[in-house]
């Protein structure tokens, strides 16, 4: 599914930009029982700035651009793949299915995939055309980028240190709450300042269905919206990704844990006899190490893919009934809320319309008919 993708970086976006993250130097650490503990990991969170590394110091505001610079070029060459996303979420299916044979072998209608997509949308709009709405993009990646960064300025978090011993289970559970919320404190408020950007991204794609041009700059969008829908408009879908933002942070994390608490032993060695040596105290924990770095990758993976409806629902909402043909009838009723949006979605079966790029069947509720 693309929803991992999206969701991550929705997570960013759950789901859905990446963000390049420093890691501070780790604390010291604890005696193990029988062999001495290695230092502990830092969390994934605490990038530039919070409590030194790399971006402490007189090095903070050039790590900080290098944060920025980044993420914008990770951004650029994903939007393309953001914009077929989206058209596909709001309904849009401008070229007719293809009859193709599943793994059983029976006949099966296919919708075009992001390339046959994304050649469509060259014909139509030119090469430039697959980079419709990045500029409100850049923009709101950069800014929470910013946010995230001035909040751990601001408020610096703890030094927290990985328990993974099953005997302090209580502790490190402690820890890993408290971590989380951290998280969920900073990517809220960078999302809730981003949004009114995302917003507006969201309708310079949509234009593409009906070939309007409603919203062609940023301080002219920011003019439209205001007028029209006053403050708030700027704030329609916030509901949906501030609940899919929270759900995927407490459940990766709260899953990676109790996976490497439970399932991951620290006595696993990379050196003949498992003990590892003076020099290299650390070296028999290495293998565990890597073994929780990779688990919370795949729990954000399928997390991602559990909170993909809360990233759909949001991206509707934000073109919802705001002029454009993509968030009319026959495209989409006019929602009263998100609830009556999933709500609608979820009898359709449409919960995870967009979530997969490559292969996309035409489902049963389609008014695509297979003779």
């Amino acid at each position: 599914m693309a929803g991992a993708g999206a969701g991550a970086g929705a997570r960013g976006g759950a789901a859905a930009g990446v963000e390049a993250r420093a890691r501070d130097p780790p604390p010291a650490h604890r005696a193990h029982p029988r062999h001495p503990r290695p230092a502990a990991q830092p969390s994934a969170r605490r990038m530039d700035g919070a409590s030194g590394g790399l971006g402490s110091g007189d090095n903070a505001p050039t790590t900080e651009a290098l944060f920025v610079a980044l993420g914008a070029g990770v951004t650029a060459l994903s939007h393309p793949l953001l914009y077929v996303k989206l058209l596909i979420q709001v309904g849009h299916e401008p070229m007719p299915p293809t009859i193709g044979t599943n793994v059983l072998g029976r006949k099966v209608l296919y919708l075009p995939s992001f390339f046959t997509y994304a050649k469509y949308i060259v014909q139509v709009d030119g090469k430039i055309g697959l980079f419709r709405g990045l500029s409100p993009r850049l923009m709101s990646n950069a800014l929470s980028t910013v946010t995230r960064g001035s909040m751990k300025k601001v408020f610096p978090p703890d030094e927290i240190e990985q328990v993974s011993n099953k005997d302090d289970m209580k502790t490190s559970l402690r820890k890993v709450v408290k971590e989380t919320s951290y998280e969920m404190m900073m990517q809220c408020v960078s999302r809730m300042l981003a949004h009114p950007l995302h917003v507006i991204s969201m309708r310079c794609m949509v234009q593409f269905v009906g070939r309007e041009a409603k919203y062609s700059g940023v301080l002219s969008s920011i003019g439209k919206i205001f007028k029209e829908e006053g403050l708030l408009g700027f704030f329609v879908g916030l509901i949906p990704h501030l609940l899919g933002d929270v759900v995927f942070l407490w459940g990766c994390n709260l899953l990676a844990h109790f996976i490497n608490a439970y399932l991951v032993d620290d006595s696993v060695s990379d050196t003949p006899g498992g003990l590892g040596n003076d020099q290299n105290p650390g070296s028999q924990f290495s293998q565990a190490l890597a073994i929780r770095s990779y688990t919370k990758f795949v729990m954000g993976i399928a997390v991602s893919m559990l909170t993909y409806p809360f990233l759909l629902v949001g991206d509707l909402m934000a073109v919802n009934n705001c002029g454009l043909q993509a968030g009319l009838p026959p495209y989409s009723p006019v929602f009263k809320s998100w609830i009556h949006c999933w709500k609608y979605l979820s009898v359709q079966g449409q919960l995870f319309r967009g979530s997969s790029l490559l292969f996309r069947r035409v489902s049963s509720g389609s008014c695509f008919a297979l003779e």
